[in-house]
């Protein structure tokens, strides 16, 4: 074997995915000029850069969130019953597509599909079944569903009324980010101006009613599976929280009643220095913006408090072991940015929602980095560093630089109109897929390493009865229904739609009279029309 065999030429230029160049070594001279005092500060303080909590994981771990649902409610029951046992500690659900689309089971659009994505929604009916026996006083709940995310209030709210568990008892955190759905996921009903207007109403009322509650959770998670960098991953996705502020604020809503519930969500890559980077940059970005933009007075209301996930696209479907050592380097990165809670990616979910064994290996994972690691012991342990305050330092600027050419547009709403984001997202996908093509960029077990032979493995199989089972359970449960009640509330519903009250009230009154999540998107379809998303192409 030659020296060059032995030792393969590596490439010229280091970079990190989002393009940033790497150097060889960082020294003090890398941070002239760079303040401690400003740009570090101490955890809790502002800028909240080494985290937003004084004691971080010494006084609490970040909450260990597996993503679960699939099938009908009384399937997803019993996972999230499985998990709470294993040591999990918080609840988060997946729903179907049809319920993420808006249509109820038994609507023909739902065919093929009820129970294979997420768990299985209509009906008050359904979130029953769906939290039975898990007493919503004790455990917070993450939903992951947008367009439909006020219909999913309504019942979760209802359900712990039935439980006997005040609303002031009640934790979690609904999604709803539309203005994300626009740039990158694409489930959406109507267009960006009612969708912001409902999420609002979920902002003012879960402030009055909830406070426990984070009414959105502003996602750059399917942007960044969409196919962004880092960087426009966070700038995309302050934009839209500046956007839900903006809007909440014109609503003549008080910065400080309502800012210290909004959450966020961050997609963990492999670039494991940026993406630690990229969660400190987030906090001091948006510290900033809500003092000096938005006035807020409260360090509650300038905490960056995210949710993470481990990176879906990263997985492959070649060597899908593979993948475990992937999820656990990504959640190592979570917790060395100072993430508030953690959900870790199975192993077989490029073929399927996971099995029961994949999920416990993917929540073992979190539990080893956070009982055996030793990297919960100190706050911030890479703090500090030349390399990564260097790095958290260009991807601030980077990002903000994307956020000030959005604010010139005139927001994140008419820069969604112009197809800016999309379009940016876009090619930054098609560079990054060209790389992977032309072996410019290592996937291990799949343009290098690869086996000719892989070997089976067992993964989720939803049986076709599951659906049989459902749609005919909601086709009885609604011919049961007292029909002048449901007519009367989804006539108030339309007239609070057109008008200016908030819909909550109405929504958790008609899901108590069983009123249906399809009929009640049908409502918004009417009062608000549908979208159409502009060509980019």
């Amino acid at each position: 074997m030659t020296e060059r065999e032995r030792w393969p030429e590596r490439p010229a230029r280091f970079e990190t995915l989002s393009g940033i160049p790497v150097e060889p070594l960082y020294t003090p001279e890398s941070l002239a000029g760079w303040s401690p005092a400003e740009q570090l500060g101490r955890p809790g303080e502002y800028p909240f850069t080494r985290g937003v909590y004084p004691t971080m994981y010494r006084g609490r771990l970040w909450t260990m969130r597996m993503f679960a649902g699939f099938g009908r409610p009384e399937d997803t029951n019993a996972r999230f019953k499985y998990l709470l046992a294993q040591g999990q500690t918080g609840l988060s659900t997946a729903f179907d597509m049809p319920a993420l689309m808006g249509y109820d089971a038994d609507h023909p659009r739902a065919r093929g599909e009820v129970g294979k994505e997420g768990v299985s929604i209509s009906t008050l009916d359904d979130f029953e079944r769906l939290f039975a026996d898990i007493p919503l006083g004790d455990v917070t709940t993450s939903m992951t569903i947008n367009c439909t995310a006020s219909v999913a209030l309504a019942m979760y709210l209802a359900v712990a009324e039935k439980q006997g568990v005040a609303w002031d008892r009640v934790g979690g955190t609904m999604q709803n980010d539309m203005l994300k759905e626009f740039i990158a996921q694409k489930e959406w009903i109507c267009p960006p101006e009612p969708a912001v207007r409902i999420v609002v109403d979920m902002i003012e009322f879960t402030a009055k009613h909830v406070p426990r509650f984070n009414p959105v959770s502003i996602s750059g998670y399917h942007i960044r599976e969409a196919g962004a960098t880092a960087v426009q991953e966070l700038a995309f996705t302050l934009a839209d929280g500046l956007g839900y502020v903006e809007a909440a604020c014109a609503r003549g809503l008080d910065i400080d009643s309502f800012a210290p519930r909004l959450s966020f969500f961050f997609d963990i890559h492999n670039d494991f220095f940026e993406e630690i980077a990229k969660l400190r940059a987030a906090r001091r970005l948006w510290a900033r913006f809500m003092k000096e933009r938005f006035g807020a007075t409260k360090p509650e209301s300038m905490r960056l408090r995210t949710h993470t996930q481990t990176a879906g696209v990263s997985a492959t479907a070649q060597q899908p072991l593979n993948n475990v050592a992937r999820v656990a380097l990504q959640a190592l990165a979570a917790v060395l940015g100072g993430a508030q809670s953690l959900h870790t990616n199975s192993y077989d979910e490029t073929w399927a929602l996971p099995t029961e064994e994949a999920v416990t290996v993917a929540l073992r994972t979190q539990q080893i980095i956070a009982e055996e690691s030793g990297v919960a012991m100190t706050i911030d342990p890479l703090g500090g560093s030349y390399y990564l305050e260097t790095l958290t330092n260009k991807i601030e600027a980077a990002a903000h630089e994307y956020i000030r050419k959005i604010d010139a547009m005139g927001g994140i709403v008419r820069a969604i109109d112009t197809g800016y984001p999309q379009r940016e997202i876009a090619d930054a996908a098609y560079r990054y897929q060209l790389m992977e093509d032309r072996n410019e960029k290592v996937v291990v077990g799949v343009n290098k390493y690869a086996m000719t032979e892989g070997h089976p493995i067992n993964y989720l199989k939803i049986d076709a009865a599951v659906e049989h089972e459902q749609v005919e359970r909601v086709r009885r449960f609604k011919a049961s229904r007292d029909a002048a009640k449901v007519e009367r509330r989804l006539k108030q519903l339309a007239e609070a739609c057109r008008g200016t009250r908030n819909v909550m009230p109405v929504l958790i009154d008609a899901v108590k009279d069983y009123v249906s999540l399809g009929e009640i998107a049908d409502v918004y379809r009417q009062a608000f029309g549908l979208y159409r998303e502009p060509i980019i192409f």
